[in-house]
């Protein structure tokens, strides 16, 4: 069941990975119950540089509240290379990672990081693009939660054994 979170409005800015911010980043964790469903924020950084020097593109960015790192996410568009894509990877925008530190979790930043992430899709970056889509394990609900909160919705495709949730930007 989804529950609503009622803590104040969250306030968030993204900011890019660089060499000023990369060790607060890569210090951020979630909880032990969540370890399964997403990549360390070091494995992530690291799929982003691997990715973009294939040709892909991967946008890896904190999430902070003020200054307080609070998580991270990835923006990733159109196919990865050397990966088995969704019909809906094509010319399209994907939220690759979200995470929020253990500590600032319920607290509404990861829906708050997660407009800011559609926010900044809708103004073409990397291109032109109808959707975001996104995939996650079948078993997190909260996941599911936040993301059917905000618009998305399963298609009927998967993305390995996730499955993937699409919203038109």
């Amino acid at each position: 069941m989804c529950e609503k979170i009622t803590a104040s409005q969250a306030s968030v800015t993204l900011r890019r990975i660089d060499r000023k911010n990369i060790w607060q980043i890569v210090r951020l964790r979630v909880n032990e119950a969540q370890r399964d469903f997403v990549a360390t924020n070091t494995e992530s950084i690291l799929e982003a540089y691997a990715t973009q020097t294939s040709g892909g593109v991967a946008l890896p960015f904190g999430i902070y509240a003020g200054e307080t790192p609070v998580g991270f996410l990835m923006i990733g568009y159109g196919d990865l290379p050397g990966e088995e894509n969704p019909a809906v990877a094509r010319d399209n925008y994907t939220l690759w990672r979200l995470m929020i530190d253990e500590k600032y979790q319920g607290q509404g930043y990861g829906t708050a990081a997660l407009q800011a992430a559609l926010a900044y899709m809708r103004t073409a970056p990397c291109g032109p693009g109808a959707y975001c889509w996104l995939s996650y394990e079948p078993e997190n609900h909260a996941a599911q939660c936040l993301y059917t909160r905000l618009g998305f919705k399963e298609n009927g495709e998967t993305d390995g054994d996730e499955i993937v949730s699409v919203k038109k930007l």
